[in-house]
């Protein structure tokens, strides 16, 4: 149980550094953010999930 709580840790400090560079670049772009709104939207969303799972497993794990 450890082992999964560690990597979904490691997916969001990952995930978390993406959203970081990435949603600025979008923003900074010329008609990026009509480009690649759906995927802004896709990264936010498996964030969401990420924390929320983070927290459920620290639950188990602590």
């Amino acid at each position: 149980m450890t082992l999964i709580f560690q990597l979904t840790l490691l997916a969001l400090i990952g995930l978390s550094f993406v959203l970081i560079v990435g949603v600025p670049v979008v923003f900074a772009s010329p008609d990026g953010w009509t480009e690649n709104k759906t995927t802004v939207f896709s990264g936010l969303g498996a964030w969401v999930l990420l924390v929320f799972a983070v927290g459920i497993l620290n639950s188990f794990v602590v």
